[in-house]
């Protein structure tokens, strides 16, 4: 089972910034009357970049959404969030570890997020794990959020190309993943699935190859 390549999915699997995603969401919209709970957030919202996550509360309260207020939305929100994580976040167990190690065995690693790169770029240099990884696809580089592949298809694109003497499009490639979402999205780019039950019990994550309850004991599974 060791992977030729593996591409991390970032929020609910190297940090648990899912709560504050849900935190500055609320103090948007609930002044819009928009509000909705964690349990909500959790069955609905995870997983989706911010273009749909307001998309789907405007929907749902039955209100129009222009291009513009839209954008308004999501660079207002990248600001607050950008607030909040300045003081500082801590990386789920043994994710860090796994990181180096699977870099230190030469395994290319990238990453898949829905989140803006403005979101994930300081986290990773807090972290001091930037380095590791060769690619980094964001909601700014696609179009579509997960469960669309269009971000795993493009992580493995650009792995593929940027290391032709290590990796076909046939190779073995993991995503390490945490929500149902982000499974359907590398199923559907033709990756394996490692699935952390960090955001999600390990029912709702079945169409993974792999489930474990913490990123440490992946580690056996990998090398």
């Amino acid at each position: 089972m060791y992977p030729d390549a593996v591409i991390f999915d970032f929020d609910g699997v190297i940090v648990d910034t899912e709560p504050i995603h849900y935190q500055v969401f609320q103090q948007i919209l609930e002044p819009l009357g928009m509000g909705y709970t964690w349990q909500e957030y959790t069955d609905t919202y995870m997983g989706f970049d911010d273009r749909d996550a307001f998309r789907e509360a405007f929907r749902t309260a039955g209100k129009e959404l222009s291009d513009d207020t839209l954008q308004t939305l999501i660079s207002q929100k990248a600001s607050m969030f950008e607030q909040v994580v300045t003081q500082g976040v801590v990386p789920y167990p043994g994710v860090v570890e796994l990181i180096k190690e699977l870099s230190a065995h030469g395994i290319p690693l990238a990453i898949s997020s829905g989140a803006l790169r403005s979101d994930i770029l300081p986290i990773l240099e807090q972290l001091d794990i930037k380095r590791y990884f060769s690619h980094i696809v964001t909601a700014d580089d696609v179009p579509q959020s997960k469960p669309h592949p269009a971000s795993y298809l493009k992580a493995k694109d650009l792995l593929v190309i940027s290391f032709p003497a290590q990796l076909t499009p046939s190779s073995l490639i993991y995503a390490i993943e945490d929500t149902p979402a982000g499974i359907q999205s590398a199923k559907g780019a033709g990756l394996s699935v490692a699935a952390v039950t960090n955001s999600y019990p390990a029912q709702k994550l079945e169409l993974a190859d792999i489930k474990v309850p913490s990123l440490e004991q992946l580690t056996k599974y990998f090398l």
